[in-house]
């Protein structure tokens, strides 16, 4: 873990000088030269700048390697560095010199505090090694210096067009602001973000005993500290807040003593009492880097110039000392220049991604964090602490075992039951589990009816151990199916086949729950079998096509039918399919019903401002859209079950400018919970063709979290969401009240059962089926230890 400083991290900020003038949008020569650049210009003395040239110099000691910073020697901004025992490993292997004068100044320590409403709640078992990032700087100064490098202090760098054509090579590390990235906007295309939260970084003249999280709900609202040891007499301080709790404090205020001596005050427990000193600081927001490409010609970015991770997650330096090594193994493996600046991006951008996705949701907590105050002290601490999904439940168990075993405790855990095994009660049924089999569509039905394949497929995921089965969505009419192989409830002979899957189920897995999802394909309906098309989905029908009906008379693609907009009499028909089919549904014997207004189908495109253009009561204002779902909701609710759970799918995002809004989904989801849903399965996207979502590992779970602390209504978080330590996180953190997962069910339909069966777990939240309890242990497999030595013989 690293936490980088502020202002200019990793690299200064730069201007190119009169004396080099050249016209911004010269491009860079063609990196034809050697594979071994003989002339190398870096830009930025910051650590990423400075060990870069160390290791392009101490490979080849003929190679001329300038670095240009702006700033004295001695000039910083912040105070500590922390690095990770991984980073440390590389820097190691590339330079023992480096890292044996890094490792005679590191303080290290385990634990990390969590201090919220006067409790303390200490995790260990983490490992962090930091020093002074002046200190720093010196050591990676010196070793450039012994090896030749020419430093050049006080300078500003020639214009990266100048050196390109001067040099063979331009590593800009320039950091956040740089102008070299700015010079090439066109060739590396960057994508700023700036962030709701303001913070300003400080020091305190003693060390704390651990890494520090408190939390100090003031009248303004809520603010943080992050604060780490970096020498055995001094600590690293960040205080951040929302900028709105930021400027209601009074914060924006010009003088900045008068900011440092409230910080102090406003964590004087945390600081005994101590000032806090400022390195030039001032309130910033953070802004996150991200290029499209990491070279051109011969200039390359490294560092904050490339990307940036915010630093609840600690990875600027870090990053930065990881590119420069990568940068300088790619220079030495590669036949030529253009090859390994190619190499060096290939290798670093997924890594970087994935640290940038981890930072972001550690971001975004923090922004959000008001919603987790009124969590019980332990709750609080291990959603801190797994914010960013690099520390899970079972990593935290692993580092702190008595910790994890409170949380389980507080959260209701009977001894030795994981989270996941849990019980969940909605309305009149009570899950035995937190799994759900997500609704999948298998597109293998027959005039709508579900046949054997259906029996086999819901029935062996039964079996299977989940809590709760869905089917995929079951279609209210033959008009509203996706494709001809959709399954429906519109008729009594697909009723009566969805008898027999539910009798199947309750018979032969009890204490499995079925429900079944009911929608309508709006739009997005008479296309063909997803592996039929030759475009990948939503391909129209080659013949046979049905009319859509839609919200308006939008397609979905440009090669989809365009559908027709529903006229009042047409709103009523559907509204009655919808209760026919839910009446059939209570008939058969489904526990469960869940109303699909996801994805982008019809009920979903009342609800999206991108797919709902209608000028009635049924547009405009999210109240209106909201109309005739819940108009729907309501009609099925009268005839569903009063003992029986209804749920909502929403997609709480379009992926697109203009669409709906994380707010949005709040409230969407506060109008289903106020007509009595009784949990909502928060998804999102599929609404537009062309949405840009942000993929990731449970990359949909922050809409779910967001909607149950701000609704209060379980909710179901869905989307990439692959393992079992991830629903222990999820579920324990108070993130989701439970979740689905689709794909690992392909993969194994008894995913719940084996999940149990490798934490060693043997309650009823997982009960195995009598045929099948011979294998409730994994099969054994070859050995793979060997006898150890005991004797050792002299010759």
């Amino acid at each position: 873990m690293t936490v980088p400083t502020p202002g200019a991290r990793g690299g200064s900020r730069y201007a190119a000088t009169a004396a080099w003038a050249r016209p911004a949008t010269a491009n860079p020569h063609s990196p034809t030269k050697p594979s071994q650049p003989l002339r190398v210009a870096i830009i930025g003395g910051g650590p990423g700048g400075l060990y870069a040239a160390a290791l392009l110099k101490r490979l080849d000691p003929t190679r001329e390697v300038t670095v240009w910073e702006r700033n004295a020697p001695n000039d910083t901004f912040g105070f500590g560095v922390v690095l990770s025992d991984e980073t440390l490993g590389g820097i190691e292997h590339a330079d023992p010199v480096v890292y044996e004068a890094l490792r005679k100044e590191f303080i290290r320590w385990d634990d990390i505090d969590t201090v919220h409403r006067n409790t303390r709640q200490t995790s260990g078992g983490h490992g962090f090694a930091a020093l002074g990032r002046k200190r720093l700087l010196q050591i990676l100064h010196t070793r450039c210096h012994d090896l030749g490098v020419d430093l050049r202090f006080r300078s500003e760098a020639p214009s990266p067009a100048w050196l390109a054509e001067t040099y063979d090579l331009v590593i800009a590390a320039d950091g956040v602001h740089s102008t070299t990235r700015e010079a090439y906007a066109d060739a590396f295309r960057p994508h700023l973000t700036t962030h709701r939260c303001r913070y300003i970084w400080l020091a305190t003249d003693f060390a704390f005993d651990a890494f520090r999280f408190e939390i100090a709900e003031t009248e303004h609202g809520a603010m943080q500290l992050h604060g780490y040891p970096y020498s055995p007499h001094a600590s690293t301080v960040i205080v951040e807040m929302r900028e709105e709790v930021w400027r209601a404090a009074g914060f924006d205020e010009p003088d900045p003593h008068d900011s440092i001596d409230r910080c102090a005050k406003i964590f004087a427990d945390a600081l005994d009492n101590r000032p806090l000193r400022s390195n030039k600081s001032t309130w910033t927001t953070f802004r996150t880097v991200v290029n499209e490409r990491w070279s051109h010609g011969n200039v390359v970015l490294l560092g904050d110039a490339a990307h940036t991770a915010h630093f609840s997650i600690g990875s600027g330096t870090k990053l930065a000392v990881e590119d420069a090594l990568a940068l300088a193994a790619c220079l030495e493996e590669h036949p030529d220049t253009a090859t390994a600046l190619h190499a060096y991006e290939q290798e670093r951008k997924p890594i970087v991604a994935s640290t940038q996705r981890a930072a972001r949701a550690s971001l975004e907590w923090f922004e959000n964090l008001a919603l987790y105050l009124g969590q019980p002290p332990r709750q609080f601490a291990f959603n801190l602490l797994t914010r960013s999904r690099r520390v899970t439940h079972d990593n935290l168990r692993l580092r702190d075992t008595r910790f994890t075993e409170s949380v389980e405790h507080e959260f209701g855990c009977p001894p030795g039951t994981p989270p996941m095994f849990t019980p969940f009660r909605l309305r009149g049924l009570t899950l035995r589990n937190r799994v759900v089999v997500s609704p999948m569509d298998m597109y293998s039905a027959v005039d709508g009816v579900p046949g054997d394949f259906h029996l086999v497929h819901l029935g062996s995921r039964a079996l299977g151990g989940a809590g709760l089965v869905m089917t995929e969505m079951v279609c209210v009419s033959a008009g509203g199916r996706i494709t001809p192989g959709c399954a429906g409830l519109y008729t009594d002979e697909q009723a009566e086949a969805w008898r027999r899957i539910t009798g199947f189920v309750h018979a032969q897995a009890p204490g499995t729950a079925l429900g079944v999802q009911l929608g309508h394909s709006g739009r997005k309906g008479s296309t063909k079998l997803m592996w039929e098309s030759t475009k990948g989905t939503d391909e129209p029908l080659d013949a046979g096509n049905w009319p859509l009906l839609a919200a308006s008379p939008l397609p979905y693609r440009p090669y989809s039918q365009i559908p027709s907009e529903l006229t009042r009499t047409q709103l009523a028909e559907i509204r009655e399919q919808f209760t026919n089919a839910a009446g059939r549904a209570a008939h058969v014997g489904f526990d469960l019903l869940e109303l699909h207004c996801a994805h982008g189908y019809l009920l979903s495109g009342f609800l999206s401002p991108l797919t709902n253009h209608r000028a009635d009561a049924n547009g405009g204002p999210l109240e209106n859209r909201l109309r005739f779902p819940l108009e729907v909701f309501d009609a099925v609710r009268e005839v569903w079950p009063d003992d029986r759970p209804m749920t909502v799918r929403i997609s709480a995002t379009d992926w697109a400018e203009g669409g709906t809004t994380a707010e949005d989904a709040v409230g969407i989801a506060r109008a289903f919970a106020a007509h009595g849903a009784d949990a909502i399965d928060v998804s999102t996207g599929q609404v537009v063709a062309d949405e840009r979502p942000e993929f990731g590992r449970s990359y949909q779970t922050p809409y779910a979290d967001r909607i149950r602390h701000e609704v209060g209504v379980p909710v179901i978080a869905v989307g990439a969401i692959s393992s079992w330590d991830d629903v222990n996180s999820l579920i324990l953190a108070g993130r989701t009240d439970l979740c689905a997962l689709a794909r690992p069910h392909l993969y194994d339909p008894h995913w719940t059962l084996h999940a149990a069966a490798e934490q060693g777990y043997t309650g009823p939240g997982a009960a195995w089926p009598a045929p099948y309890r011979a294998g409730s242990r994994r099969p054994q497999t070859g050995r793979t230890d060997a006898p150890k030595p005991r004797l050792t013989l002299g010759s």
